[in-house]
């Protein structure tokens, strides 16, 4: 780890993982993978913490294809380079999205479907957790949606139980700047892949990513500072 970005990085997921105990001894996780810059520094980083340290963990690293024809061949390569073996399953999911349900909201009901289709296959294929790709920006992010859109305090958490299928949901990338992702997989030359879903980049969490990028600018520091509030909110912070 001669780059000093990697060495940042992968800093903030080991204290990560360590606050929060995201990743330990004997567990099999599984790595959603989607071919855009997250997902592939994620998988990156949790083979790096299998070689670095004293933790001993499986990776699979799965890909939900939506059908909207995106090249895997990149993806694949990739997860071969670092020693594993991606596996594919083929959906229905964009087609039920965007031609049979017509839904209003399509990008929260693709969203769920795909979560659904990641954590019912990675239980068939005997994980016990999942790790997303949600940095630092998309926690942010999705904190100012909920009070903007729906009037409430809601964050991700860095580690969830889903007690329905049994599973643990983990996002090691919570401390990660999204600009340090981006440099990293410029750096690195990550085969990043471009996604052909009609709604990408057209949504509000990205209309409110480009404010908070305008907010950032305004108020250098504001990104981690958010986050810090989160973690350190008081019981007596809120009002009930």
């Amino acid at each position: 780890m001669s780059n000093r970005r990697t060495k940042l990085i992968f800093r903030q997921i080991r204290d990560a993982n360590l606050r929060y105990h995201l990743i330990e001894n004997g567990d099999r996780v599984a790595v959603g993978m989607s071919g855009g810059k997250d997902s592939l520094t994620l998988l990156y980083f949790l083979r790096l913490l299998q070689q670095h340290t004293p933790l001993m963990f499986e990776l699979v690293p799965i890909y939900i294809d939506l059908g909207w024809n995106n090249p895997t061949e990149p993806i694949q390569e990739f997860c071969t380079d670092l020693g594993l073996e991606m596996v594919i399953n083929p959906t229905n999911i964009g087609e039920v999205v965007f031609h049979i349900k017509e839904d209003r909201h399509p990008c929260s009901l693709c969203a769920n479907l795909r979560r659904g289709a990641l954590n019912q296959l990675s239980k068939k294929l005997g994980c016990n957790k999942v790790a997303l790709g949600h940095h630092l920006d998309d926690v942010v992010n999705t904190l100012l949606m909920s009070i903007l859109f729906e009037g409430r305090y809601q964050v991700f958490t860095p580690k969830t139980w889903l007690d329905r299928i049994e599973l643990t949901v983990i996002r090691p990338l919570i401390y990660v700047e999204e600009r340090d992702i981006q440099l990293l997989a410029d750096s690195l030359q990550f085969p990043v892949v471009q996604n052909l879903c009609p709604a990408d980049g057209n949504t509000k969490r990205t209309e409110i990513a480009d404010f908070m990028q305008a907010f950032e600018a305004r108020f250098p520091g504001a990104r981690r500072r958010f986050l810090s509030a989160i973690e350190n909110v008081g019981p007596d912070a809120f009002w009930r």
